[in-house]
């Protein structure tokens, strides 16, 4: 008789963005603001629930801002489950430019913006860089892989997080980030994996996912 694997199981973790927020079709920095859905992004959260479904989620984690809340609302009830909230899967916090949209924060402080644009490690004025999103949610994602193994979980948050995971799961650095798209109500695939010696083994299955959303126009977002 062959030994038992020792291999850790997966958690396959579904990456989900929450609907189209207010402030998205003017590329607003929602950021840490709790702004709920449009009554768009409430139908692209029914429809993104149903494509879930068949893919039999265990649990539903959620960001605590309303926008992720309601998505994840609509994805739990569609599966029979309840949300838990988990707040390190919250947006990037972008400080005095919450709720301003690009044009506005290049015209208010241009150097600090120009510097930002440019590296991972500069934060918005009193905000979060993207360093320091990737190392909460990364470290909360190895905390439910080792509560979720073998089992698949959704993770119901924001376009900062999301990137951050892609990016490591990738091998990215953080500038990878800006080269890839995350909609409202799309979703990600990752199976991650976190080895007897804290290493990460992790496999990207798809990215942006939108298919489910054909029966509504895709508007732009932040």
């Amino acid at each position: 008789m062959s030994a038992p694997s020792t291999t850790p199981p997966v958690v396959r973790l579904i990456l989900a963005r929450h609907g189209e927020a207010e402030g998205s079709r003017e590329y607003r920095f929602n950021g840490s603001s709790d702004v709920p859905l449009t009554q768009h992004g409430v139908a692209q959260a029914r429809l993104l629930a149903d494509a879930l479904y068949p893919l039999a989620p265990v649990a539903v984690y959620s960001s605590p801002l309303a926008r992720a809340r309601a998505t994840a609302e609509a994805i739990a009830s569609r599966a029979n489950l309840a949300v838990e909230i988990q707040p390190n899967l919250r947006e990037q916090s972008y400080g005095s430019w919450e709720r301003l949209t690009a044009d506005e924060a290049r015209q208010r402080d241009p150097k600090r913006f120009a510097a930002w644009s440019a590296g991972q490690r500069i934060a918005p004025p009193a905000g979060e860089t993207l360093s320091a999103v990737r190392q909460r949610v990364v470290a909360c994602v190895c905390e439910l892989a080792e509560r979720h193994a073998g089992e698949t979980v959704v993770l119901v948050a924001h376009v900062g997080p999301i990137k951050a995971l892609l990016c490591a799961a990738l091998g990215l650095p953080l500038s990878g980030a800006r080269r890839f798209w995350i909609d409202p109500a799309s979703y990600s695939v990752v199976d991650w994996r976190v080895t007897a010696d804290g290493q990460l083994r992790l496999l990207v299955r798809s990215v942006n996912v939108v298919s489910h959303l054909s029966g509504l126009p895709r508007l732009p977002a932040s």
